[in-house]
């Protein structure tokens, strides 16, 4: 990979620099089944030699993102892509790096990142460019150091595809925990803690025990927009409403933080405050808020075209609709009710 998709000193998705200087590259998430991402070590003679990334490269003049991914897999893994998906973009800049004696290294630069995920390929991916491969949990990493900025990128594939928004209201408390547990049995990884009927003794008794019963299966558990009570709690994060966000100047510390967005003026105010991920919706029409127009797929996939953050549709979803959501750009669905399975 000539140029390192991730070797950047700073994380950041706007850049200064014109956009005739900014290098565009494709990068694959080769992903299995199981959530284990491939990643490579940088060889000797190469900038930053010894640090790990993900597999891509540039993308050369003619050519879109996903054919750079296509060909670049190939050159580099002698592997054929055969299903893909695009996932986020993100831009970062590189600081000029300097030797001990003073002597440039490397010099200032930006890169726009494009990562697919890619879930199904051809061959067995090996090393031709005399690096090293290792396949990894994204959270438990045995392997380092890592370029520079791939701490965003880690923790957005710490996020599962799922993602659950508890439903106690309609199912009431035994239907609703015999729900949970059978979702947890059978891979449910996050879970929204959302009640707004409850008396705030009554919320923090019932996040309680879904954490409790969501901790054994390393499951991520968020309050809705009560940050003190994620904190207090101990939960993996907080999930803001849309006036809570935009009412937000700095990002919480300590905790995923996620938001609600309905429109691009929201989803810029998340991605300035460089928050974990968003919902958008409503995609399709839902209970919850029937008066809502629903965006559509086509719109959906507008607002979030060369987007930085990880994206859940949200509105009328149904577990069937999470390889739709995928095609348009999402990173995964989130769910209120056909999550938990016929009432």
């Amino acid at each position: 990979m000539s140029n390192s998709a991730l070797n950047l000193s700073s994380d950041s998705s706007i850049t200064s620099m014109p956009a005739s200087q900014v290098t565009e590259a494709a990068v694959g998430i080769i992903q299995r089944d199981n959530g284990m991402v491939l990643l490579g070590e940088r060889p000797a003679g190469k900038p930053w030699e010894g640090y790990w990334e993900f597999p891509g490269g540039k993308v050369e003049p003619n050519e879109t993102p996903a054919q750079a991914l296509k060909r670049e897999l190939q050159e580099e893994l002698g592997i054929t892509v055969t299903r893909f998906h695009s996932w986020i973009t993100r831009t970062y800049e590189y600081e000029a790096r300097y030797d001990q004696s003073g002597k440039l290294i490397t010099p200032a630069k930006a890169v726009k990142l494009h990562f697919f995920i890619v879930v199904e390929w051809q061959g067995d991916p090996v090393g031709l460019e005399d690096q090293l491969l290792s396949w990894q949990n994204p959270e438990k990493l045995t392997v380092g150091p890592m370029l520079p900025a791939n701490s965003p990128i880690l923790t957005a594939l710490s996020l599962a595809s799922t993602y659950a928004i508890s439903n106690l209201k309609e199912m009431g408390e035994v239907l609703f925990f015999e729900r949970l547990k059978i979702a947890l049995e059978n891979g449910l990884m996050m879970i929204q803690v959302r009640e707004p009927h409850l008396s705030k003794q009554d919320l923090m008794l019932f996040a309680e025990h879904v954490i409790a019963l969501a901790k054994p299966f390393e499951a991520k558990v968020f309050i809705n927009t009560d940050v003190q009570s994620a904190q207090q709690l101990n939960a993996s994060g907080v999930h803001l409403s849309a006036e809570r966000l935009m009412q937000l100047k700095i990002k919480p510390e300590g905790l995923l933080v996620g938001a609600s967005c309905h429109n691009a003026a929201e989803l810029a105010h998340a991605k300035m405050l460089a928050l974990d991920y968003v919902t958008l919706s409503p995609v399709k029409s839902t209970l919850s808020h029937p008066d809502a127009s629903p965006l559509g797929w086509d719109v959906f996939n507008q607002l979030i075209a060369g987007y930085s953050l990880p994206v859940f549709a949200l509105g009328g979803m149904l577990r069937e609709d999470l390889d739709t959501a995928r095609t348009y750009g999402a990173h995964g669905i989130a769910m209120q009710r056909d999550v938990w399975g016929a009432l």
